[in-house]
């Protein structure tokens, strides 16, 4: 069973096993909402579903969201809803992937661990990892879900999360550390392309998630990993740790490699900034 990464490789060989398999590409372009699905559509591995972030992956209604801003994490039993449609069964391996690297796959990485399901992993290096690997891509429209299906069962989840308010209630605490996945001069309060208030949640500390992968796109090795995480925490405990970006996206790279590194799989704040800064009397801090 793979829980965290795959490589092209050994993708290739569960595909060539004909093991019960499935393939979800979570191709996305955060600026411009449509292009997720043009890039699944140009190009994708065979079999592979197309997981919209926008529809799929996001509760924009409101309706069943657990959190706010930008890209509401759905709950659990929307989530099964969806899934269920896709044709998931419990056991079945899945492996997650993209367009562009192995950033925005892990949304759906962690919220298949939050249903309780623990075979999946994310294709390191995405599709381009897939092609370089000699692996064949196909073009095309996802194929249609089944709405009759019966949702995934769901089991305890695998993944942990916390709201706002457990956020707001922990500033200044040693038993909380914030970790901000967005780019640098976002935290700092420089710029704000996307929310409305520039800066970071009082006492967080940056990490920009592209510090994850090396220059081939993929993941950095373990070792690695786990000597820059040591030293950017600094002494503070990894439980402690609680992840977050721009809207509980980005911030995911950051937790995936946390666990890689050996480091325990560690906490999500799902709404992130785009949640904190919309929250009346939310504390901002700039560091410009």
């Amino acid at each position: 069973m793979h829980t965290t990464l795959i490589d092209a490789k050994s993708l290739k060989s569960l595909m060539r096993e004909g093991s019960p398999l499935r393939l979800y590409d979570c191709s996305v372009d955060l600026m411009d909402r449509s292009r997720g699905r043009m890039l699944y559509e140009q190009a994708h591995i065979p079999g592979a579903l197309h997981a919209d972030l926008e529809t799929d992956l996001s509760d924009k209604s409101g309706t069943d969201a657990v959190c706010g801003g930008r890209h509401p994490m759905p709950s659990r039993e929307r989530i099964a809803a969806w899934l269920g449609r896709t044709g998931l069964h419990p056991g079945m391996q899945v492996v997650v992937c993209e367009s562009q690297g192995s950033a925005f796959s892990v949304r759906l990485w962690w919220m298949l661990k939050w249903c309780g399901h623990e075979a999946v992993a994310v294709l390191d290096g995405g599709t381009a990892a897939w092609v370089a690997e000699g692996g064949m891509a196909e073009s095309g429209p996802s194929p249609l879900l089944d709405e009759r299906a019966p949702p995934y069962p769901l089991a305890d989840p695998l993944a942990t999360m916390v709201t706002h308010d457990q956020v707001a209630r922990q500033i200044g605490s040693p038993s909380q550390c914030l970790l901000d996945a967005r780019a640098t001069p976002r935290f700092r309060g420089e710029v704000e392309p996307l929310d409305p208030v520039a800066g970071h949640i009082p006492g967080a500390i940056n990490r920009p998630f592209t510090e994850n992968y090396g220059p081939d796109g993929r993941f950095k090795t373990a070792a690695k990993l786990r000597q820059e995480f040591d030293a950017l925490l600094a002494g503070r405990s990894p439980v402690s740790v609680v992840h977050q970006c721009g809207s509980g996206v980005s911030a995911l790279p950051n937790l995936l490699a946390m666990e890689l590194a050996g480091l325990g799989r560690t906490t999500l704040y799902p709404g992130s900034w785009s949640e904190w800064c919309r929250s009346p009397g939310a504390p901002v801090a700039q560091s410009v």
